[in-house]
């Protein structure tokens, strides 16, 4: 399990990054490289957060990022003449969206997906066009423009603490467990062959579980992506903020 997982990640890290932009948002790079380092984790995708105005097909009511027109997006703050300019050019419907940071990271054990198990519902999401007419005014688009920039603002502070929190879990797993995941199938072998350890592998098991107990809340879309990360030898690895 341990050679199949350590060969897909470096298989899956060494593939072309097929987003739009083609890169690491800057403000999630530093956590993208720490889930990267750790033998148990690796990233798919990643988006540091976005500000982003669509414009969907007119009366439709699917405004999946794959049908619509990007009028506008930034990792960024914003401004309301950036969002005033982008819906100049709705033609259909034009919907205002804030999504937080996203990451889907492939691990190698449950134990290890549950260090990561993260949802929120810190997003953003207002109709502002119908067949290319605007619904509000411009007080409005300012103040949606104030709502939307203090979501990423609190969005990047979250960023922060769970990089921080990840790192103390991180740290306090290699602390606990301080041998090589080599050296397990050892380990289990003296296990079966002496006596005097009945109930040894349980209280290792229980000191790994104390580990696991990181939880924040955060759901979003992601940006940065290595593609299709269907893998079918990973069938005990999880996909995680999906």
């Amino acid at each position: 399990m341990d050679r199949t997982f350590s060969r897909i990640k470096t298989q899956s890290l060494n593939r072309l990054d097929l987003s739009k932009k083609g890169s690491v948002d800057e403000d999630i790079e530093h956590v993208v490289s720490l889930l990267n380092s750790c033998e148990q984790f690796f990233t798919t995708s990643s988006c540091s957060g976005r500000i982003i105005l669509i414009d969907g097909a007119a009366g439709s009511s699917d405004a999946h990022k794959q049908n619509c027109v990007w009028l506008f997006v930034s990792h960024q703050k914003c401004t309301c003449d950036d969002l005033m300019s982008g819906l100049s050019r709705s033609c259909g419907d034009a919907v205002l969206k804030f999504e937080p940071f996203v990451l889907h990271v492939q691990c190698r054990r449950l134990e290890d997906a549950q260090l990561l198990a993260v949802r929120s519902t810190h997003g953003l999401e207002v109709p502002l066009s119908r067949h290319g007419k605007l619904l509000v005014d411009e007080d409005y688009i300012q103040f949606l423009t104030q709502t939307a920039n203090q979501k990423m603002e609190e969005n990047l502070r979250r960023v922060q603490r769970f990089f921080q929190n990840l790192q103390s879990a991180v740290l306090a797993e290699r602390q606990q467990i301080p041998d090589s995941p080599g050296t397990q199938e050892h380990q289990d072998s003296q296990h079966t062959h002496k006596k005097g350890r009945r109930g040894g592998q349980g209280s290792n098991k229980q000191n790994q579980l104390n580990v696991y107990k990181l939880r924040h809340q955060h759901e979003t879309d992601g940006c940065h992506g290595y593609g299709a990360s269907s893998l079918p030898e990973l069938d005990d690895c999880l996909d995680l903020f999906t």
